[in-house]
């Protein structure tokens, strides 16, 4: 793949007037947060208590047609889900929003982010006759939550309850009969909004969701905040407040999209910041800065703003192969850069280049752009990262890769820059990515740079052993 890094779903709830349009705004919200997720995708919609649904693996135009939207009708309220996951990849089963038939009705969920203690949860439900089709962690919620309505008198209540049980990133739509639910976990991980549409109550991982439909972006969920929508208006339960929270910060540097706020920071101001910072810690001499789509862009064009060295553009984007592009051929793995990725070479060639990505995790997708740079003739190549190196894995949502195979835990900055071909390479500080959004109304979580996590590493691995050859479990 071209990417090592994915962020695991977005997700997008409608709750409004009966007989409305509710399929058709959730599809075309699922394509503004396309950049979440691309494996699968899904949209369940609910008329009156009658819930139809369609799911499958694929982008958001390949799953979804206009004869599909047509088939799941109208109603008045829809989930909607894109999924990009290390567990499960391209199975039906794991693709999103669940629908959960039981005793007190139907009910329709929606997660991002990962639960650190769903191997637990999950051997308990099972040795008391759970079922499950899949190792998703979203499966282990609907459970748990499932189990609290049966003790509980609505079905918000029975989430307060299960949010007493799981532990880990969440951001959660619930759809019930007759209520849409929305929840984020109590360290708010993972970003969650509200906004209107008319009479309607919409709920996203992103605002660029809210832009996407003509709606309007109210707020950003709290930390732990159960928001219910329901006939009798919106009402929170603030049970699990109270903490400010520890958003990913690498949802500014690269989850995101830049035209997206979140907790009241434009994600596109945040890297022009990121830029600004690497230019005043980490100078160089140089005739053009270039930004590595999409995610550099912003924070090169920052660089050049505080350098004083003149912006180009350096690099197209092949935008019609999806990250999940295969590859069965040596020759085709040695071009996936060349095929996502073509260099202008009147922007560089001749010249002093400094080049900003978001990040570098193996450093072999580096060392391919360098290439590509140097070949288009580039005299140097200064490489500046608007992150801090990745040092140590992540267990709320984003899928970084174990310690051992990250670069910064096997190499100095020289020896990367050595490996990657630059003439030099410099990262963004901790104390720098911090920074970068200062103006956000929460905290951070930076586990993957520092090694010091809000909750506590979980104990047991994430693994399924389902995923596993016989001869390879313990």
């Amino acid at each position: 793949m071209f990417r090592s890094i994915n962020e695991e779903c977005g997700v997008f709830g409608i709750f409004g007037e009966m007989n409305a349009d509710v399929a058709a705004n959730a599809c075309m919200a699922l394509y503004a947060l396309q950049h979440r997720g691309q494996e699968s995708c899904g949209i369940a919609v609910n008329d009156d208590g009658v819930i139809t649904y369609h799911r499958d693996t694929g982008l958001v135009p390949d799953v979804f047609d206009a004869e599909t939207i047509s088939r799941l009708g109208r109603g008045n309220m829809a989930i909607g889900h894109v999924r990009a996951s290390s567990t499960d990849p391209h199975s039906r089963y794991s693709a999103q929003p669940l629908v959960v038939r039981h005793i007190k009705g139907t009910m329709v969920l929606a997660h991002n982010g990962n639960i650190i203690n769903a191997s637990k949860l999950r051997e308990g439900l099972e040795l008391g006759g759970a079922i499950f089709h899949s190792s998703t962690d979203t499966e282990v919620i609907s459970h748990i939550v499932i189990k609290e309505r049966l003790l509980s008198g609505s079905i918000e209540e029975s989430v307060e309850r299960a949010m007493h049980r799981i532990s880990g990133a969440y951001s959660l739509l619930i759809m019930s009969p007759q209520k849409m639910i929305a929840a984020r976990d109590p360290n708010g991980f993972r970003p969650l909004c509200m906004g209107r549409l008319g009479d309607s109550v919409i709920f996203a991982s992103e605002s660029c969701a809210f832009d996407s439909i003509g709606g309007e972006f109210i707020r950003d969920i709290l930390p732990g905040e159960i928001v219910v929508a329901s006939r009798d208006g919106v009402r929170s339960i603030k049970t699990h407040t109270g903490s400010r929270g520890s958003l990913c910060v690498f949802e500014y540097v690269y989850f995101a999209r830049p035209d997206s706020v979140i907790q009241g920071v434009s994600v596109h101001s945040a890297r022009i910041r990121a830029g600004r910072l690497l230019a005043k810690d980490h100078p160089a001499e140089a005739d053009v800065v270039v930004g590595v789509p999409d995610s550099g862009l912003d924070a090169a064009l920052g660089f050049s703003q505080e350098s004083g060295i003149p912006y180009g553009t350096g690099f197209i984007k092949n935008r019609y192969i999806g990250r999940t592009f295969i590859q069965p051929t040596q020759l085709m793995r040695d071009s996936s850069v060349r095929i996502k990725l073509n260099v202008i070479a009147e922007t560089v060639r001749n010249k002093r280049v400094v080049m900003v990505d978001d990040s570098i995790v193996r450093g072999t997708t580096s060392w391919r752009i360098v290439k590509l740079l140097r070949e288009a003739g580039a005299r140097e190549v200064h490489m500046r990262v608007s992150a801090p190196p990745f040092r140590h894995p992540c267990y709320f949502g984003t899928d970084i890769d174990s310690r051992e195979h990250l670069i910064a835990n096997k190499m100095t900055v020289p020896e990367i820059a050595d490996k990657i071909g630059v003439d030099s390479l410099a990262f963004l500080s901790v104390a720098g990515v911090n920074k970068i959004a200062e103006k956000a109304d929460c905290g951070f979580c930076d586990g993957c740079f520092t090694g010091s996590y809000p909750l506590p590493e979980p104990e047991d691995g994430q693994g399924s052993r389902y995923e596993q050859r016989i001869s390879e479990r313990k």
